[in-house]
């Protein structure tokens, strides 16, 4: 993998949940043996997170891109049908948890990934991308549902969730029709406005909150409920009023969840077997055992607990049952103005989780494939506005099933159609089956999904970028556990706003950016920055990119050295733009950002103008070796050095005797790793033959690309 995309994949995973960190452990070459036309070699990577070690078969260059076309359904039918059933056994579980805790019917969920599946299959050009409800959009999704007088089902079925459910469903309506506007009027870049920080700041709230949330329905506790920080304090109530029989079955739920990512990375014949399917063929048997179809109740420790139906997911009573649960949306709720405010949230946290999503399984994706994000919104948004008018949970595009869906072989789109086909006959044959599945259960895996979307190793990632970057991090947390996401992000972005302003950055270029557009050749242009580049100048700055190097098929190189400012969410999405133009087969360079001062260690830190510290190299040795020194030391990435003639003595030659001798004084400045380069070549290649001195400063300068041409 190249190494640039490490702390990319890294936000990308951490913002949808897939693990701890990303860290390449071991690589080994290997050559599949099949026949399938489009095998080529394979990089099998073992990568390292703190909650398993996954093991990632990833193609590269093939003979020929798979496309999901007529000629691409029948030609990778075999690989896409078995892909869309294995991640079906995923999503199943997974749809109707998010249902539940959003506060809709259980089936709701399965309406989405259907709908979704099949619609989006023809109408984006996402390749390997699966459509469903996402446990990101829990929250916004459940506070809609409670600001209309429901209770997000923890009291049971009522009117009033009813009459929520259906205001909620005429908010997904809304919110569809400006998805697919959004995308019409090609404003997809939009989602690039956001600080990298603020977003994933938002996701770990979320996390927080789906943990908080269905903490006491694994627990089997009747009618929790509340704000986050209300709930949090609970917790020591919530212990004490659990239900022991269904409390056994949240915990080893949970335990498997953790568990078998580790059990499944031992032995290899289970691979394929997802973690919420073992827990599915654990929970039932546990809740036939206990007898939860039938209501009794039982005594432990001198206290009578109730069991019943009301701890199993609710689900139709006979075959094809399905149908009699489409419902429609009540649109007189968006006659009400805080139907808006959810109509807004619906549109933008969706819209920016299924963009942030689609780029994530394009970089997975192994025939690196593009999505056209204006067209994949579009067909979000059409698929969501077809989803809520017959009952069904907003979505986007989802990353866990996504990846699953890569690692399962899938060659073309067609694989998210089987999956939502599987699905489609699962609900409609044997919903009795499903009615078994304990509630205790799923819950058990959105408090798994929570705890890997805030997983405390997202903070320290944070903090390694630099500490103003874990300051909107941790703010965005937490006024969304106070607040509710808008405002939280609304928070994080001030935030950053400020901290930039207290940088040095020129208040005239907060929105725009100023820019100098120069052709080098006849191949390449450069786009010359000035005043400053941040995240809130950067989507007309994109656009300059766009224009000036992706539409007319120009190499480009972009020149920061001018500017006061860049921010870590900028020099991010150069990265991003960097992989775009190697994808176009064109050339793109940054230059100038080691010009300009890092605010913390990391590569991706934001930088301002000021003093640089860099390495000070000066070697005092024998005139015969200066041309040697001085090639070797220009062939290490430095290119400027200085080089004096001078007389003296050493402490040997002194003692011996000798006044002084002839010797050259060579200086150059460098950077800590063509320093590192410098001095173990000395050690390797001169000490051990000549006499030589060598003396390493730290010094601080002005463009530090002046003096190192690895820094350009």
């Amino acid at each position: 993998m190249d190494r640039s995309l490490d702390d990319f994949l890294f936000s990308s995973f951490r913002s949808i949940g897939l693990g701890g960190g990303l860290y390449c452990q071991t690589g080994v070459l290997s050559r599949r043996n099949d026949t399938d036309p489009s095998s080529s070699w394979t990089i099998v990577a073992a990568f390292s997170t703190k909650d398993s070690e996954q093991v990632a078969t990833v193609p590269t260059q093939p003979d020929e891109a798979p496309r999901g076309d007529a000629s691409g359904f029948t030609r990778y039918m075999k690989q896409d049908l078995v892909s869309g059933l294995l991640v079906s056994l995923i999503a199943l579980p997974l749809c109707l948890g998010i249902s539940l805790a959003c506060g809709y019917p259980p089936i709701a969920g399965i309406f989405t990934a259907i709908i979704g599946s099949i619609l989006c299959t023809f109408l984006s050009n996402s390749e390997l991308t699966i459509k469903g409800p996402a446990a990101g959009l829990i929250v916004i999704v459940v506070g809609c549902i409670e600001d209309f007088g429901g209770n997000g089902m923890t009291g049971g079925w009522m009117d009033a969730d009813m009459t929520a459910y259906k205001a909620a469903l005429a908010v997904g309506v809304a919110a569809a029709v400006l998805q697919i506007l959004f995308g019409f009027f090609r404003a997809g870049i939009l989602g690039e406005f956001f600080p990298t920080a603020a977003v994933h700041g938002m996701l770990a709230a979320i996390g927080i909150i789906i943990m908080i949330k269905q903490f006491p329905v694994a627990l089997g506790v009747i009618g929790a409920g509340g704000e986050p920080l209300e709930m949090l304090r609970e917790i020591p109530r919530y212990l004490a009023e659990a239900n022991p029989a269904i409390a056994s079955i949240g915990i080893v739920s949970l335990a498997i969840m953790f568990a078998w990512p580790l059990v499944r990375d031992r032995v290899s014949f289970l691979k394929p077997i997802p973690a919420p399917l073992v827990v599915l063929l654990v929970a039932v048997p546990m809740g036939m055992g206990f007898d939860l179809l039938h209501a009794h109740p039982y005594s432990l420790a001198d206290h009578e607990y109730q069991l019943g139906e009301q701890y199993l997911v609710k689900m139709p009573d006979r075959v094809f049952g399905m149908f009699d649960d489409i419902t429609f949306p009540e649109f007189s709720a968006l006659q009400q103005p805080k139907a808006w405010k959810w109509v807004t949230m619906f549109f933008l946290i969706g819209t920016l989780e299924s963009l942030l999503s689609a780029k994530a399984v394009d970089l997975l994706d192994p025939w690196k494939r593009k999505t056209n994000m204006n067209r994949d919104i579009v067909a979000v948004g059409v698929a969501n506005l077809a989803a809520s008018s017959l009952g069904g949970l907003p979505m986007i595009s989802e990353i866990v099933r996504s990846k699953a869906n890569i690692d399962n072989g899938a060659r073309t789109r067609f694989a998210d159609m089987w999956h939502g086909i599987f699905l489609l006959l699962c609900v409609a044959l044997i919903p009795t089956v499903l009615h078994r599945i304990p509630l205790a259960a799923l819950a058990a895996m959105l408090v798994y999904t929570g705890f890997r979307l805030s997983h405390p190793s997202e903070f320290l990632h944070v903090w390694r970028i630099g500490k103003e970057q874990l300051a909107i991090f941790v703010t965005t947390v937490v006024v969304v556990l106070a607040t509710d996401l808008l405002i939280g992000v609304a928070a994080g972005v001030i935030l950053k706003m400020i901290i930039h302003a207290s940088n040095g950055m020129p208040l005239k270029s907060m929105f725009k950016p100023f820019l100098e557009i120069q052709d080098v050749n006849k191949n390449t242009s450069m786009i010359v920055a000035k005043e400053s580049a941040v995240f809130s100048n950067w989507i007309p700055f994109r656009r300059q990119i766009e224009q000036v190097g992706l539409v007319q098929k120009r190499n480009l190189i972009v020149d920061l050295s001018g500017t006061k400012l860049v921010d870590h969410s900028v020099i991010e999405k150069l990265k991003e733009m960097e992989r775009d133009f190697q994808q176009e087969g064109l050339e793109f360079e940054v230059r100038g950002l080691d010009s300009l001062q890092p605010l913390a260690g990391g590569s991706h830190a934001a930088r301002k103008v000021g003093l640089t510290k860099l390495q000070r190299i000066t070697v005092v040795t024998e005139p015969s070796l200066e041309d040697r020194l001085i090639r070797e030391i220009v062939e290490f990435g430095i290119s400027g050095y200085t080089s004096t003639p001078c007389s003296g003595a050493g402490r040997r030659q002194i003692a011996d005797g000798h006044e002084r001798s002839p010797r050259v004084r060579i200086e150059v400045i460098a950077s800590a790793s063509s320093a590192k380069m410098v001095i173990d070549f000395l050690r390797r290649e001169i000490l051990d033959e000549h006499r030589i001195t060598v003396c390493v400063e730290t010094v601080s300068v002005f463009r530090a690309d002046d003096f190192c041409d690895s820094l350009k």
